[in-house]
């Protein structure tokens, strides 16, 4: 990343990662996982990608409906792409300043 993010964003991506990471470690069976942070246009993308069973979902009394919620507190968005079977992606974008 060119330059640090806002505090509140640097502990918004620094917990999101450690969540989604400990999930896949609970729940998915994977044998891999994948993390990039990737930044364009003063936004930050963390995309977490792994190869486990799939079926994640950020509906309400699911975990990730919680982190969902975090980021939205700093202006950001959770996105999830995890069919039954898998793979599962999981992709956070914030601002880098709030």
């Amino acid at each position: 990343m060119p330059e640090r993010p806002d505090e509140a964003v640097e502990q918004a991506l620094w917990y999101c990662a450690a969540e989604l990471l400990t999930n896949i470690s609970k729940h998915s069976a994977a044998s891999a996982a994948r993390l990039t942070v990737t930044t364009a246009a003063a936004r930050i993308r963390l995309t977490v990608h792994d190869d486990g069973r799939g079926g994640a979902s950020a509906a309400p009394g699911h975990g990730l409906h919680g982190l969902a919620e975090r980021l939205a507190a700093v202006d950001g968005t959770l996105r999830i792409s995890s069919p039954p079977g898998g793979p599962t992606a999981v992709t956070a974008e914030l601002p880098g300043r709030l």
